[in-house]
């Protein structure tokens, strides 16, 4: 377990304000401040920075924590990372230390670290070894990549023999089952096997330098064309994004979001260094959050068919919804930015982003391609699908302006395309509205709760519940307190949350410190999240001494003394209810 003493030192140098700045842009209202959450797409800031309390609470999504938490989340990290991560930031040397019971059963993410090191180490000998790595060889050089690419990018090749990864890093220490966790191995009845066999290797390196995955492509015609690295401790498919390492430090203020691994290197080899591409996966919104932090817009380089266009088009809804700019390349003569370069050089593909264009002018190309718009029935259609495109835009100037392009651009008169675009925006808002309905109605049935779900069977003794527990948070030597002539003990507490948050704080507090982050060791994510909410509610107001708590203590133990009657009365009619119908045997002994 990490020692306390680091943990406040780590704290102390990394101030809560300071690190959240480096990824949000805060503004100050009072003693406090705000800016957009970085968790959860909203237009309204809702997300709080505490530096009285050193915590930070999001209203929209419910994200809470610490300066710790903040990290975990933000850079994907578990918690003994993350505070390797801040003790780097503050230029902290962290001691050598003893897990303890901390560290999670099967290989955690520095463990899978340093076996996909070792791995890319080996797979770059093994396309370099004259016999081996020949095939691999030759598919780089019929790709036309650079030998300087080839290695900036650290390829390698993964033998066809089907077994020698497993047993390189067999002989490195590493179980089998750690092997098959970082999906170095499959298992079947006969035991493991390589998971990459007779594939140039692609490393996907994070921007700390780390090794975190491995993307192969295979030589023929086999499938799957490529097979990528599943989610480990050390790494979220949904949360990184391939080449960020390098396009982080251009200065061009925009990335160009590519579908291939090829692409992206390519594109860098040609000069183009701010390429990034999604990890085998449908570009998501973490990682247009992730492209956020560094650069305000984002050039599409999707490939031309049909399929590309359309993961483009959900791209840019994407992008827009977190709030980066998106461009489209419109791209003909290649079908994708790796046979462009190609065929046409570094020259033409520049000119291509410079004439790059917005997003209304990517959706009429579509349309005007799906339809004949000679026909009158097809016009309709394409007015129809247009309409839909405009009721999507939040901005009123903006969907203002371009129902007035795309009326000049159809012959139709503007009022009647606005009337049309409004209708849908009403029949989009109710049935918005609908869906929330529903999910609450979801979430709440049966439990009202879905973090706490006693808390609904006792409201008015779980609010006070909270209001001890935040009290603790902030000043956990109020457990030497004796309210009535009794510390305060779980059975006071009347949720099974509530029981465990106490004592959790009990049995870590240490003096009037308490390491808020461990909570992310024993608790789920929405649970640290309550915790937080609780302690930032409790900052907000100035009545925390040691007498509120006294008071809110009493006032707990009197209503969970109200409540017992009725649990013991409901319990009784429970048991005979089971015992008539000779379900639960051990009453009737």
């Amino acid at each position: 377990m990490i020692p306390s003493s680091v943990i406040d030192d780590i704290k102390f140098r990394c101030d809560i304000e300071s690190v959240v700045s480096s990824y949000v842009t805060l503004k100050r209202t009072g003693v406090n401040l705000k800016g957009l959450c970085p968790f959860h797409s909203e237009k309204t800031p809702s997300f709080t920075v505490y530096p009285g309390t050193q915590s930070y609470y999001c209203f929209g999504c419910g994200a809470a924590g610490d300066v710790i938490t903040f990290i975990m989340k933000e850079e994907n990290l578990d918690y003994r990372n993350a505070v390797e991560f801040l003790a780097k930031r503050a230029g902290i040397a962290l001691p050598d230390f003893d897990d303890g019971d901390v560290r999670p059963k099967g290989p955690g993410r520095t463990r899978i670290l340093q076996m996909n090191l070792e791995a890319a180490k080996y797979y770059r000998s093994m396309l370099w070894d004259e016999r081996i790595g020949a095939p691999g060889r030759q598919y780089l050089a019929e790709r036309q990549l650079s030998m300087g690419a080839v290695k900036r990018f650290g390829l390698g090749y993964s033998p066809r023999d089907g077994g020698s990864m497993l047993r390189h890093l067999k002989d490195l220490g590493f179980t089998g089952e750690e092997i098959k966790t970082g999906y170095f191995a499959g298992e079947n009845e006969r035991g493991y096997y390589d998971y990459f066999r007779g594939r140039v290797m692609f490393p996907i390196i994070d921007v700390q330098g780390n090794v975190i995955a491995f993307g192969g492509r295979v030589l023929d015609d086999s499938k799957p064309k490529y097979l990528n690295t599943s989610d480990t401790p050390a790494f979220r498919k949904t949360k990184n994004l391939f080449a960020l390492n390098y396009a982080r430090n251009t200065d061009a203020g925009y990335f160009i979001l590519c579908e291939g691994y090829m692409d992206v290197i390519t594109l860098h080899d040609a000069g183009f260094g701010m390429a990034v591409a999604s990890l085998g996966t449908a570009f998501t919104e973490e990682q247009a959050r992730i492209i956020k932090k560094y650069v305000p817009k984002v050039i599409l380089s999707y490939d031309s068919d049909e399929a590309g266009q359309k993961a483009a088009n959900r791209a840019i809804g994407i992008l827009e919804k977190v709030g980066v700019e998106p461009k489209i390349l419109r791209m003909s003569g290649a079908k994708d930015p790796d046979e462009f370069i190609k065929k046409y050089g570094a020259d033409r593909f520049r000119s291509l982003i410079e004439g790059s264009s917005g997003k209304f002018e990517f959706m009429m190309d579509g349309v005007k391609a799906r339809h004949a718009l000679d026909d009158p029935a097809e016009r309709v259609k394409a007015l129809d699908e247009v309409s839909s495109y405009l009721a999507g835009i939040w901005s009123n100037v903006e969907r203002d302006i371009d129902t007035e392009r795309a009326a000049k651009a159809f012959s139709v008169d503007p009022k009647s395309l606005a009337a049309d675009v409004a209708s849908k925006r009403r029949k989009n808002a109710k049935d918005a509205d609908r869906k929330r309905t529903g999910e609450l109605i979801r979430v709440t049935a049966g439990t009202g709760d879905r973090v706490n779900p006693d808390f609904a069977r006792a409201p008015k003794a779980a609010r006070l519940e909270e209001a001890v527990l935040g009290m603790l948070l902030l000043h956990p030597d109020y457990l030497s307190r004796e309210p009535g002539g009794a510390r305060a003990r779980e059975e006071d507490f009347v949720t099974g949350l509530g029981r465990r948050l106490f004592a959790f704080i009990r049995d870590n507090a240490a003096g009037s410190a308490f390491q808020f982050g461990l909570l992310n060791e024993a608790f789920t994510a929405d649970e640290v999240a309550r915790a937080a909410r609780m302690q930032t509610e409790r900052a907000e107001l100035s009545v925390n001494d040691g007498k509120s708590y006294d008071t809110y203590v009493l006032a707990l133990r009197e209503e969970a003394a109200k409540r017992q009657p009725e649990e013991d009365s409901l319990e009784a009619v429970l048991k005979r209810r089971r015992a008539a119908d000779g379900s639960d045997q051990y009453i009737q002994e």
